[in-house]
């Protein structure tokens, strides 16, 4: 695929003449158009396994054209090929004679791919260089646009501003830098800038949010959980990120936008997605460099997903967090003691509850002030529209994890009691936590004494085929790799259980 244009670029789409077109031919039409390209080839390859025949040929163009025509390419040009025997590669081949177009290399030399020199300058800084002398730049490569000597520019997304003095290459200094060019640049005075920022010009700058709507393409075995949080890069910039919601999927096939509550691999989506702050951006059709992200899974560092921008969410520009004089501090000094969430995890008859219910007894008795979310409790009320699907699960976990964090400003202890099976949701805990305020507590049974316990009947229902999608049968349990506290319950008795938890909290100044 060609690069350097906005909208204007060339896309090879292989077919093995053999079998014709594929969902994944489909997918990868779709993919191109969602890029914004518009000039397309339809490569049909292996024709020598077919005979030859213009027949073959001419099916699957005839297949293709009305796909490529409701995805807007505008230049759509069918060549049949043999890779093997180079036939109509780079030069005409006597097998087609049938075939008067041109071959491959040829149809690529003559596409005219014009690049977009209108677009308005963006400059993603990959670092900042310092030296003994005093030297500092601001090195990155140029996204958009171009930048001379004397410009003024605006550094987002603080919005500080600043003046071109040089413009700084391994070669020497430029007269001026253009879309591709690695430069470092510097400033007539010092002004703040840190990597992830994106330099722009004054007249038309981005978009800056914390949310947007996007295409997304996902591309790991392990499916796309709204609610779940991953990283995201986007330019050089690394956020944390959510799917807010999965609008809809795309039949890559029919181009349906059809309801989905998660994305499986290879699938593509409409979804939001919101960032944990404000950030720079454009939407993907005006800039594929600073509209295009990727996404990383937390836990493996492996990347999930891929998507392009295409428009801000402003449905939360209008609201700001509201300052009280009296704060979570004021509220803690009363209490008499720290708050802190108690995240208890582990299997269904581990003896989370149990072990939560004795610890909030003991705090009780010292005149603490608690409080207990329990799984069951909370899927009465508050969760009680969940399901125990993965995506189930991952929304159940995060409308608690913000509960907790109230309760933890109102300056209580709190006793979490849930399975919260993924350890990206129990991360995701923690770091909504201060310092110091979240302790996990892995309650570890193994699951045959689990099976064995069974005080609601679960574990036989799930085996008898009759309760789906439960952890620990049929749904996967990730356990804690290095809790705060480890409760082996088949092997502890609850006042060692809860003795080792009051410890923990002592030590650790929550109580004293």
């Amino acid at each position: 695929m060609a690069t350097g244009a906005s909208t204007a670029d060339l896309a090879i789409v292989m077919v093995d003449a053999r079998k014709g077109l594929r969902t994944q031919t489909f997918r990868h039409g779709t993919i191109v158009s969602l890029m914004g390209v518009r000039h397309m080839v339809l490569a049909i390859n292996k024709m020598d396994l077919v005979g030859y025949e213009e027949r073959r040929f001419t099916e699957i163009v005839a297949a293709y054209a009305p796909f490529a025509e409701r995805l807007g390419i505008t230049s759509f040009t069918s060549i049949p090929m043999s890779a093997l025997r180079g036939d109509n590669v780079i030069r005409p081949g006597t097998t087609m004679p049938w075939y008067r177009g041109p071959t491959l290399l040829d149809h690529l030399s003559s596409v005219a791919v014009d690049a977009d020199e209108t677009r308005p300058f963006r400059l993603a800084v990959q670092s900042i260089s310092r030296n003994d002398s005093g030297f500092r730049g601001y090195a990155g490569t140029v996204l958009g646009g171009s930048v001379r000597p004397g410009d003024e520019i605006v550094v987002q997304p603080s919005g500080a501003r600043g003046e071109v003095v040089r413009i700084v290459t391994h070669d020497g200094d430029l007269a001026r830098a253009d879309a591709g060019q690695a430069v470092t640049l510097t400033f007539a005075e010092a002004v703040d800038v840190a990597r992830g920022d994106v330099l722009t010009a004054p007249g038309r700058p981005p978009h800056i949010a914390d949310q947007f709507a996007c295409h997304l393409v996902w591309m790991h075995q392990d499916p796309m959980l709204p609610g779940r949080p991953y990283l995201i890069r986007l330019g050089t910039a690394t956020l944390t990120a959510t799917v807010t919601e999965l609008k809809s999927r795309i039949n890559v096939e029919t181009g349906v936008e059809e309801a989905a509550k998660l994305l499986a691999l290879n699938d593509i989506g409409l979804a939001n997605v919101a960032l944990d702050r404000p950030a720079p951006f454009d939407a993907y059709s005006q800039n594929r460099d600073t509209g295009g992200f990727i996404l990383i899974d937390r836990i493996s560092n492996a990347t999930v997903g891929a998507g392009m921008i295409r428009f801000p969410l402003r449905r939360a520009s209008n609201l700001t967090m509201q300052a009280f004089a009296v704060d979570k501090a004021a509220r803690t000094l009363i209490k008499g003691h720290r708050p802190c969430v108690l995240w208890f995890t582990g299997l269904s008859g581990s003896g989370k509850s149990t072990v939560a219910d004795g610890v909030e007894r003991r705090l009780r008795a010292l005149g603490c002030h608690t409080y207990v979310l329990d799984g069951d409790n909370v899927r009465h009320g508050l969760n009680r529209d969940l399901g125990f699907t993965d995506v189930d699960r991952v929304e159940n976990v995060r409308r608690v994890v913000e509960v907790a964090q109230l309760f933890v400003d109102a300056g209580l202890i709190v006793l979490v009691s849930f399975i919260s099976p993924f350890r990206s949701e129990r991360r995701l805990a923690r770091e909504r936590m201060e310092e110091g305020e979240f302790i996990e507590i892995f309650v570890d049974a193994p699951l045959s004494e689990c099976e064995r316990r069974d005080p609601k009947g679960l574990y036989r229902r799930a085996r008898a085929g009759k309760l789906a999608n439960f952890t620990g049968i049929d749904s996967a349990y990730e356990p804690p790799e290095a809790p705060d506290i480890h409760l082996r319950t088949a092997e502890m008795s609850l006042d060692h259980e809860v003795d080792t938890t009051m410890s923990l909290l002592r030590e650790r100044g929550i109580i004293s």
